[in-house]
């Protein structure tokens, strides 16, 4: 009896669904012409995002990284006698890529 019930609910639901759904359409059919109608609007949009928020925050973790990782291996050369160059230099070579990426990453997308 029970699973009667959640049979009909069930379909009551599925009903429900299918008579509410919407169909999404593009705009005579065009799906490429409306994704790139989009991309065009918000092209300017996601670039100010990308140049004021994601590369200075990106900078900001590499630079405390770097840092954090130069004491640390300062501190492994006044233990053992050796410094370690490859940690620090692997995190210096990102933040300068980092801080250079705006000035032609956006000719390689295109904007």
């Amino acid at each position: 009896m029970k699973r009667k019930k959640y049979i009909r609910i069930l379909l009551v639901i599925c009903l429900a669904a299918m008579l509410l759904c919407v169909p999404a359409l593009a705009a005579g059919g065009d799906v490429a012409g409306a994704v790139e109608q989009t991309w065009t609007d918000a092209a300017g949009q996601i670039k100010t995002v990308v140049d004021s928020v994601v590369f200075p925050a990106l900078s900001m973790i590499l630079a405390i990284a770097f840092f954090v990782k130069l004491a640390m291996c300062y501190f492994d050369y006044r233990k053992h006698g050796q410094f370690e160059w490859t940690g620090p230099a692997i995190l210096f070579v990102c933040l300068i890529f980092v801080l250079l990426a705006p000035n032609y990453i956006w000719n390689i997308v295109g904007i």
